[in-house]
């Protein structure tokens, strides 16, 4: 995991070999610009990867901005998450299933020339087995916002290589809520929120040539403690994600595959470390978005390839989402 960490950083840093565009500079703030035709409108396309938070984390604690197709735009995404835990008290203990349901409404808005803001607000709806029958919770989670400035751009026609870099900071709110009696469970994210105030720190780097392309994220969020004294473990989130797009009058159909990681530090609980709460996984990732005039649908499915969630006491299947967007 370390390699591909470092394989992420190494593109990032191709971005050097050629002359800056600086934002101020640019006419257009968005990351990766290929235009094509909606009826008659052109649009621009636009690649935010994302990596959504495991369940270890407090399901959702993460970013997620995705649209290939829509710069700028409003929309509505369900994100599943399934898991199984084991509390490994003994040999023969059962594995209990728990899915993560999440419906979000996601915007991406331009502020000023270089500077965009992004938005998410989710609702969650998790279940899962006990030994005293389904348990489920609700409710509003935890509302971020992340604003990103584009630090590094070029768009001249003559360039083989086009590059986009952008850096961004954000703040995810305490808006759900957080039971501290599950907090003493297998899975600790089982919650619709951390009851934390916490901070995001995200870059982003975009090498495109033609209509073939790769993204690469990354991203940091620093977690508080909460009233209640726990301290959800830091977060440190990456992927890479290739794309092409194919092009025609009136649809644009935008297929990727890549790969997304996420790696979690210990949870805090009245200042002790929490037993088994680090951890890290290795999904693999492709998905599919159609456009056609202002409106775009997308599809994406993640495969863990290699995991160590909790010293093994939870373990994380596959994760799929579906969105439906809006440009404005």
């Amino acid at each position: 995991m370390k390699n591909i960490i470092i394989i992420l950083f190494g593109i990032l840093s191709l971005q050097a070999h050629e002359k800056p565009k600086f934002a101020s500079e640019t006419t257009n703030p968005i990351r990766v610009e290929s235009p094509y035709y909606f009826g008659k409108r052109i649009v621009k396309t636009n690649y935010f990867d994302d990596c959504d938070a495991c369940g270890c984390s407090a399901s959702g604690g993460s970013m997620g901005f995705a649209s290939m197709l829509n710069s700028n735009f409003v929309g509505v995404r369900y994100f599943n998450q399934h898991y199984r835990s084991n509390d490994g008290l003994y040999s023969n203990s059962p594995w209990l299933e728990e899915q993560f349901n999440t419906v979000q409404i996601w915007a991406r808005i331009p502020i000023v020339k270089g500077f965009q803001v992004s938005t998410l607000l989710p609702y969650h709806f998790h279940n899962r087995d006990t030994k005293n029958g389904n348990q489920e919770i609700s409710g509003l989670g935890d509302i971020t916002v992340l604003g990103l400035l584009t630090v590094y751009q070029t768009h001249k026609d003559s360039t083989i290589l086009k590059h986009n870099w952008q850096i961004g900071t954000g703040l995810k709110m305490p808006t759900g809520a957080y039971k501290e009696v599950n907090a003493g469970s297998v899975n600790p994210s089982f919650q619709v929120g951390t009851g934390s105030w916490d901070w995001l720190f995200s870059t982003e780097y975009v090498l495109k040539y033609k209509k073939i392309g790769i993204n690469t994220m990354m991203n940091y969020v620093v977690k508080t403690q909460n009233k209640k004294e726990y301290r959800f473990g830091n977060q440190f989130n990456y992927g890479a994600t290739f794309y092409y797009l194919f092009e025609s009058k009136e649809l644009a159909i935008a297929p990727q595959l890549g790969l997304a990681g996420e790696v979690y530090s210990s949870n805090y609980q009245y200042g002790q470390k929490v037993r088994n709460t680090t951890g890290d996984i290795l999904f693999g990732k492709f998905g599919l978005e159609i456009g056609w005039n202002r409106f775009s649908l997308g599809a994406t499915y993640f495969a863990p390839i290699n995991q160590n969630l909790m010293a093994g006491l939870v373990e994380a299947n596959s994760r799929w989402s579906l969105n439906f967007n809006y440009k404005i």
